[in-house]
């Protein structure tokens, strides 16, 4: 092989904490060839972003970095912060996890960009917004030269990534880091920035340190892998023999733990039987009012949820999948009644929630509640979690005994596969996992019938998640449980549902069984949907054939007329302008589709 343009020795990583020492990293090699993408993945705390940090001089001022970084004849780890500066962003590129922290909401898109030609190339302001704008257009932002007078707070979050990746690549880096860059972002927009990235790459010519958790997409757009735990690397290899020789246990359970779309014939047959309807959402819509742009502007309306029928019955598992911004959260509060309904009714256990008073709203909810996506934002951290588990016994069972509250929450705490002894800590105590194991103990303690999991394992490592889901299904086949499960990831809505719903902009435009769905998609939208899941298996994922779906989900204040997924479709004909499908039955499925049956 050539010489590296990047060779890690011996990296380690400790930060001086309260408590003492704390190793994140320890004696890490490897290397980075020219042109090459590097994976490193790893379930979180392994170690991926402060590698990455300590490279580019990052770390926090109570970490240190020991071992070398050699970059060209020079080691990154021996500079001083005026000698980074000068590499960081000319030579070596970082697109950070989250944009709207890494941007700086004081300044527009083009003052930040801007900034960075300035500073290692020398350009004026004029030369330096023209090469923006250029860049821009290279990362597929439309309408560029506007977008540069724009805040990052007015961009949608693929936007503000694809802005990310422009200020990394604006001095034509040898070595690009991307740490987590699709983390935050729905699966279609994910697989257009994995396709940017990857003609970047050619254009560019760049080497790539490509930091994830998720298996899929290292399969489809890296060379090499190198797996991480506990600030160790278990394994370093080329993708393919990672993936299918594998000599490491912990590398095999990590791929086996990846969520899977499974063909009808593999998929296995959901369990438990399916009663009477339980919850019936009749003609829902929820509307919010919104201020005008100017002081004389009138307001306008913006329509979360428009529109929505749907029943679910006893013992079921009902999937509701769709990109950001598509009333999924919304319609879900709406079942509770915690957003108030602009029309429609929902009927819980034959009860009309919008007409029961609070006293009886407060009573019924008893029968229905819901598992947050944060498990930490969602618990109190000023209490233990043996209060947060006992306090909806306090507000539904008021007659029990503090003792009796207390056997509850410890035979609860078990059941969700927590130890007893942790009932008088605190939430910040726990993993992420375990915090979302107290709020699914909190959400079954008052012994309802119906559970909302609004994207209960989007924050948590693949083999976590795969516990939880586990623990979900376990729970719902020996209680008896009614489940509505929120996500963006079909792999694992899939997976635990019986029947899902398809959202966009507000409305269902697909409604089937969970087989039939993945089978036989009806609708142009589900199909771009699970066309762009990735596939963990380099085989499969490297050689086919993908149809990014363009664009981003229009505002909810701007919906489109007739069909609102027509400015995306590449199947739209003249009809779809001039009239809103309504839901019709279409082989197995319900589907919201003026070519309904007639898409190959």
């Amino acid at each position: 092989m050539s010489n590296p343009v990047l060779n890690v020795s011996d990296l380690g990583v400790k930060f001086q904490t309260n408590d003492g020492s704390v190793t994140a990293v320890k004696d890490l090699s490897f290397d980075l060839q020219a042109g090459e993408t590097l994976g490193i993945v790893g379930e979180s705390g392994s170690g991926k972003s402060q590698t990455a940090l300590a490279i580019m001089g990052l770390l926090e001022s109570n970490g240190e970095a020991t071992g070398s970084a050699i970059f060209g004849d020079q080691d990154l780890l021996q500079l001083s912060e005026a000698q980074l500066r000068k590499i960081r962003g000319a030579q070596i590129g970082m697109i950070f996890q989250d944009p709207m922290t890494a941007l700086n909401p004081y300044l527009t898109i083009g003052r930040q960009l801007a900034v960075v030609l300035s500073t290692h190339l020398g350009l004026g302001r004029r030369d330096a917004l023209s090469r923006c704008r250029q860049m821009l257009d290279a990362v597929r932002i439309t309408d560029a030269a506007r977008r540069l007078d724009m805040y990052p707070h007015e961009l949608s979050g693929g936007m503000r990534q694809r802005v990310m990746i422009a200020a990394a690549l604006l001095c034509e880096p040898d070595v690009l880091i991307a740490d987590e860059p699709t983390t935050a972002l729905d699966v279609t927009v994910q697989a257009q920035i994995l396709e940017l990235l990857d003609d970047l790459r050619q254009e560019f010519s760049s080497s790539i340190i490509f930091i994830t958790h998720d298996l899929g997409i290292v399969a489809g757009h890296c060379d090499r892998v190198m797996v991480m735990q506990q600030g160790i690397a278990r394994e370093c290899a080329d993708t393919d023999a990672v993936f299918y020789d594998s000599h490491d246990e912990y590398t095999r359970q990590l791929i086996k733990s990846v969520p899977r779309i499974q063909s009808e014939s593999d998929a296995a047959p959901k369990e438990g039987s399916v009663g009477e309807t339980v919850l019936s959402v009749d003609s829902v819509a929820v509307e919010f009012s919104m201020s005008g742009d100017g002081w004389l502007s009138a307001p306008s309306v913006l329509r979360a949820v428009d529109d929505v029928s749907l029943t679910v019955k006893a013992g079921e598992t009902l999937g509701i999948v769709g990109e950001s911004g598509c009333g999924k959260s919304t319609l879900a509060r709406a079942m509770m009644n915690l957003v108030t309904a602009t029309s429609g009714r929902v009927c819980l256990l034959g009860q009309q929630l919008p007409e029961l008073d609070r006293q009886a709203l407060r009573k019924a909810r008893r029968d229905i509640q819901i598992i947050f996506q944060d498990p930490l934002a969602s618990l109190n951290p000023r209490m233990t979690i043996g209060n947060i588990i006992a306090e909806p016994l306090e507000t539904f069972m008021p007659s029990l005994t503090a003792r009796q509250r207390r056997e509850r929450v410890a035979e609860m705490l078990m059941t969700v596969g927590l130890d007893v002894s942790y009932i008088n800590r605190y939430p910040h105590e726990f993993s992420g996992g375990q915090c979302q194991r107290i709020g699914i103990a909190r959400a079954l303690i008052a012994e309802p019938q119906v559970v909302i999991c609004d994207e209960p394992v989007s924050a948590l490592d693949v083999t976590v998640q795969a516990q939880i889901i586990e623990l979900l299904t376990g729970l719902q086949q020996r209680l008896g449980l009614t489940l509505i499960f929120i996500a963006h990831d079909l792999a694992v809505v899939q997976q635990i549902s019986h029947r899902i719903a398809v959202m966009y902009l507000g409305r269902i435009v697909e409604l089937a069984d969970s087989a039939a769905l993945f089978a036989r998609p009806q609708h142009p939208y589900t199909r771009a949907l699970i066309e762009a899941v990735p596939v963990p298996d380099p085989r499969i994922e490297k050689h086919r054939i993908r149809r990014t779906l363009d664009g981003e989900v229009p505002s909810p204040l701007n919906i489109p007329d007739g069909c609102a997924f027509r400015s995306r479709c590449r199947h739209a004909i003249a009809e779809c302008a001039q009239a809103r499908p309504l839901l019709q039955s279409c082989a197995d499925s319900e589907v919201a589709c003026h070519l309904a049956g007639q898409i190959d």
